[in-house]
């Protein structure tokens, strides 16, 4: 039985019980107690080159409790990640190590300020996510995660690079934030029960904004139940309406019933022809969806109402 005392004591983890069911669990490193982590690590029954590299300790207390039995019936689980060169993997295998018939919220990601910056490590090194590109960190196909969790519903990430895609044929909602997916794209490939999606992305480290074609891979072979997609706080490279352009003639557009854009901020000069006229020619395309804007309409040479009238915005 794992050292549940020791855990505790730590403060990384927090668990919640229902009567004698581990219910729910959240990992985030507690920087109090950092220094004597170590001690827990070997406590635990880590080979010395966990113990031994702090870099390991995060890694080591997520593998520890989620290859034991005791969190094979988790409901809920958040994993907020520091040094994910190491931990991201460990994650992954320790999830595969159960079928969790009952996990169906979990939060898998770490912080970051931009996309593809250097991050630091628990010790003060570096990370850096593009030497990961096209590999990724987590390798959760391999390692099985996907297949062990059929009853996930939710699902939220952050960061970049962490996953070859989201599997599981249950998933309903979907919350990202970053280039998640290894090849860094935006949108998973495949979800077959996905209803709603939510992006957050901004520019990246170098300054560049996530190309707009990267709508173009919302495909309805792979989300045919996608009903509801949230690109409120997304910024792309082409703009309030290079979104509205290359939304209104992708694939997946007729099937969804909610649309949110980042907003509708607009020069004259990026209009091909008269402005109300090019809008009128788009608004068809959302007619049948409810579609509304995180930030505000300011289309120059237009007033507000009438762009609120023609694309129907709630």
């Amino acid at each position: 039985m794992i050292d549940l005392d020791g855990l505790r004591a730590d403060g990384s983890w927090r668990l919640t019980w229902s009567g004698d069911r581990l219910d729910e669990a959240v990992f985030r490193p507690a920087p109090d107690t950092a220094a004597a982590r170590g001690d827990l690590v070997a406590a635990l029954g880590a080979g010395s080159g966990d113990s031994g590299d702090p870099e390991r300790w995060e890694a080591a207390l997520i593998g520890a409790l989620l290859s034991d039995p005791v969190s094979a019936g988790l409901r809920r689980l958040e994993l907020h990640l520091t040094d994910f060169h190491h931990s991201a993997h460990r994650a992954a295998r320790a999830l595969a190590a159960h079928r969790r018939e009952q996990l169906t919220s979990l939060y898998f990601g770490h912080d970051f300020t931009h996309l593809y910056e250097h991050s630091r490590t628990s010790t003060g090194g570096r990370i850096d996510p593009l030497e990961r590109l096209h590999e990724g960190f987590a390798d959760e196909g391999s390692a099985g995660m996907w297949a062990a969790l059929p009853a996930l519903l939710d699902l939220t990430a952050e960061g970049g690079l962490l996953f070859d895609g989201v599997g599981g044929g249950s998933l309903r909602h979907l919350r990202l934030r970053g280039a998640l997916f290894a090849d860094g794209s935006v949108f998973p490939a495949w979800a077959p029960a996905l209803e709603s999606l939510e992006l957050e992305i901004r520019s990246d480290v170098f300054g560049t904004a996530c190309p707009v074609e990267q709508l173009e891979e919302l495909d309805p072979a792979g989300l045919p139940g996608l009903r509801s997609l949230d690109l409120g706080l997304c910024e792309f490279d082409a703009g309030d309406l290079g979104i509205l352009r290359t939304l209104a003639g992708a694939a997946i557009l007729p099937q969804l019933e909610e649309l949110v854009l980042p907003g509708l901020r607009i020069e004259a000069d990026e209009f091909d022809d008269d402005p109300l006229a090019e809008l009128a020619g788009l608004a068809p395309a959302f007619a049948h969806l409810a579609l509304s804007l995180a930030d505000v309409v300011d289309v120059e040479g237009v007033e507000d109402e009438d762009v609120e009238r023609l694309l129907g915005l709630d």
